[in-house]
């Protein structure tokens, strides 16, 4: 490698059977995890969300730049803003704007236009993608894999909240542009996804199709 600055690498020394036991671990804890659309207005720590941010801020990314904004909302004015926009673009997905394929497809999941856990829910994530800024946020340096990097942020987060004991359930209106002004973020940032956190309803429930998962031997080939 050419000459650069470096630090020592750091990870602890698990033998096999123990590194064995934790990865299975962590397979079954997200084996639980379902998306829920039915929240609780049951408040949530702030310092859970602070956390859950903090380690996603450490996913890989493109030239170490970290191009993620992660604009978090708890103002029930700004929640309901999000939600009458998201609401109106919604309308617009299942009036027309979507294919019947995609409308087929969505059809076992139950989903519509409205969204009502975009109030309910105590907090909502709005993540955005830094197509420019580099690791000073100057909005001028060019930032690399920025969907890829951001997309693994989020799955840091979503897997640090649901560890938390927390419902999540990711929103994607399209198109997000409305994002952008409710949470008063620059023209070069992408709103990419909103996840929404906290409690579910105690009478929640999810689509029995959402159980169905292909099993390791359709998702992985070994060469």
């Amino acid at each position: 490698m050419r000459d650069h600055e470096t630090v020592p690498y750091s990870l602890p020394d698990i033998a096999d059977d123990e590194s064995i036991a934790l990865a299975r671990s962590m397979r079954d804890r997200l084996k639980q995890r379902r998306t829920c659309r039915y929240f609780s207005g049951e408040p949530v720590p702030r310092e859970v969300i602070e956390a859950a941010i903090e380690a996603a801020g450490t996913a890989p990314n493109g030239a170490n730049h970290q191009p993620w904004h992660f604009a978090v909302v708890s103002s029930p004015e700004k929640k309901r803003a999000i939600r009458e926009a998201a609401e109106e673009e919604e309308r617009n997905f299942y009036a027309g704007k979507a294919s019947e394929e995609w409308l087929t497809a969505l059809a076992p999941l139950g989903t519509d236009e409205d969204k009502p856990f975009l109030e309910t829910a105590p907090w909502l994530i709005v993540v955005f993608a830094q197509r420019k800024g580099g690791i000073e946020e100057d909005g001028k340096t060019q930032n690399y894999y920025v969907s890829e990097s951001v997309g693994i942020a989020c799955g840091m987060l979503i897997a640090t909240l649901h560890e938390a004991g927390l419902a999540t359930l990711t929103h994607t209106p399209s198109p997000m542009g409305f994002l952008r002004d409710i949470c008063e973020r620059p023209d070069w940032e992408k709103p990419l996804m909103v996840v929404v956190v906290g409690h579910p309803e105690k009478e929640a429930s999810v689509p029995a199709h959402a159980l169905k998962k292909k099993p390791l031997e359709q998702i992985a080939s070994w060469l």
